[in-house]
């Protein structure tokens, strides 16, 4: 029985048609653009073929762009944190040094003396013991500091030295309770001593009787007298005037210039010279020259 379809060509020979069928169509594309037309029919039917095959390369593309740009952001975002904290790290050491400049100046510019002799000192230490006012400077007998030498700062008289090192010495602030000074009212010249309370805002006006003229307000200068603390300095300000029944003196309060809780740098004062010091130095260095002027 024969079969109803007849046997084709072999397989070598369809493959051998097919290669020449490519060829040729290879160069009719190529050599006489045959097949633009439907070329582009043909493109236009893959490409959401296309699309749809290279959207899962899209996704991840902008997942990796995502991410890397949060990272970046970040990344910028720490920079600029750190950035900023070094920047108020400068600010906060600026801003100390403007204040500490400013004490500075005002501490030298202080109306003092200018004939006198005069250094800047800072404090090391401060006492711990509550019934002692006392603190620790940075100078000391290489530098000429001695015992009673008076210490100030730009607001006013602070206290005084009462024992000397090599390099540093202590001393005994106006409030401590031992401590004493000769003071005149500026506005009448009414003399007193302000003796330390033992607290650092307050001293304290001893034997003044109920009728001296002294009023709240009333601003209190060294005296000059004992010829420890030089006279004209501001020491404080007469914060209450009390009476109480019965008593013969006054309640008199004073509240200090300087703030003793808050001190850093102080100024250390020397005497001026007197007279007859200046006249042996004068002496001594006119002798000098003419001992070297004689041949």
């Amino acid at each position: 029985m024969k079969p109803i379809f007849g046997r084709g060509p072999s397989l070598p020979i369809r493959l051998a048609l097919a290669v020449v069928a490519s060829v040729l169509l290879i160069i009719a594309d190529g050599r006489f653009h045959s097949f633009n037309g439907a070329k582009l029919y043909l493109n236009t039917l893959v490409s959401p073929l296309q699309y749809l095959a290279n959207s899962p390369r899209l996704l991840l593309d902008s997942a990796s762009s995502q991410l890397m740009s949060n990272q970046t952001l970040l990344a910028q975002s720490q920079r600029l944190e750190n950035e900023l904290f070094l920047l108020r790290d400068d600010l906060l050491r600026l801003r100390h040094l403007e204040q500490e400049n400013i004490r500075l100046r005002d501490l030298l510019g202080s109306p003092l003396r200018h004939d006198a002799r005069r250094m800047v000192a800072e404090i090391m230490a401060v006492d711990t013991d509550p019934f002692s006012h006392q603190v620790v400077i940075d100078k000391g007998s290489l530098i000429g500091v001695f015992e009673g030498q008076p210490v100030l700062n730009e607001q006013g008289v602070v206290g005084q030295v009462i024992s000397v090192g090599k390099n540093t010495s202590r001393v005994l602030l106006i409030t401590d309770t031992s401590h004493g000074i000769p003071v005149r009212v500026a506005r009448n010249d009414i003399r007193a001593i302000a003796s330390g309370s033992g607290q650092l805002d307050r001293l304290l006006l001893h034997n003044i009787t109920r009728n001296t003229d002294i009023k709240e307000g009333d601003v209190l200068l060294s005296s000059g007298l004992a010829g420890r603390f030089p006279e004209g300095y501001p020491v404080g300000k007469v914060s209450r005037v009390g009476y109480e029944e019965g008593q013969p003196f006054a309640d008199i309060r004073v509240q200090p210039f300087a703030a003793l809780d808050r001190l850093r740098y102080l100024l250390l004062l020397w005497p001026e010279p007197k007279l007859s010091d200046i006249e042996a130095l004068t002496l001594k260095t006119d002798s000098a020259v003419e001992e070297t002027a004689t041949p």
